[in-house]
């Protein structure tokens, strides 16, 4: 909702500037999707190192 209100206030003052992002956020959008899937790849990764180290600990709290 703010992005839209600040493009509304974007639009009053400059209205072929609004316009052109209103046409390039699709295109930026498909342009950084994949650094949207590696920082998820990334960010599994970690989880899963961050599991193993925790493995022992949380073994011996079961116990």
């Amino acid at each position: 909702m703010i992005k839209f209100l600040l493009w509304c206030i974007l639009f009053v003052f400059c209205w072929p500037l609004a316009l052109l992002a209103l046409v390039a956020y699709p295109f930026v959008w498909l342009l950084l999707l994949p650094f949207r899937v590696i920082g998820i790849a990334v960010h599994g990764a970690l989880e899963l190192v961050a599991a193993l180290i925790f493995l022992p600990a949380r073994l011996l709290r079961a116990i």
